[in-house]
């Protein structure tokens, strides 16, 4: 490894996978399972609106959601996707160095080299980027049924837990700005 510089062999992958991870807030073993089908790129934007990009993925009990692919993790994916390698038979988006689908595991290990290479955190987890992507959207002001469709949770008690810590920062927040506090 260079000065400042992680040598990877498929750092644009990489980069895909750790954008989507955080941009869709998808659990790790829905970005594995992820299909080359399941991708909507979308078209070209209409009258001056936004292309809309989307994946579907199958979370607990394989139930389905659409999550939408927001723009820079779809950048960073149409990269990815420019220089994938061929993998005739292979309907997985994210493929390892054989050329077979990513694991789980391969993932984990993803995650963790760059956590520890570039924060020096070995305790980083595919996890906490679904964590701060439900709290970023809570503190950003999406309502909270949103982010549980998001998420894919079937209960609103579980996507609480996920933003219980910005409700702590903003009990904080209120203790020390409001003046009746």
């Amino acid at each position: 490894m260079a000065a400042g510089k992680l040598e990877r062999p498929h750092p644009s992958r990489d980069r895909a996978l750790l954008e989507v991870l955080y941009g869709c807030g998808v659990r790790v073993s829905e970005l594995a399972g992820l299909n080359l089908d399941d991708l909507d790129r979308g078209s070209p934007a209409e009258a001056g609106a936004a292309p809309e990009a989307w994946m579907r993925v199958r979370g607990k009990g394989k139930k389905e959601r659409q999550v939408p692919l927001p723009g820079q993790a779809a950048a960073a994916l149409e990269r990815y996707l420019a220089e994938r390698p061929v993998a005739p038979g292979e309907p997985a988006v994210f493929l390892n160095h054989r050329g077979r689908r990513l694991s789980v595991r391969g993932i984990h290990g993803i995650v963790k080299l760059y956590a520890t290479a570039l924060c020096g955190d070995p305790s980083v987890h595919p996890h906490g980027f679904r964590h701060a992507y439900a709290t970023h959207l809570l503190a950003a002001g999406a309502d909270l049924r949103a982010i549980q469709e998001l998420l894919g949770h079937a209960r609103l008690s579980t996507t609480q837990k996920y933003t219980q810590v910005s409700l702590t920062d903003l009990m904080k927040v209120y203790d020390k700005a409001h003046p009746k506090a």
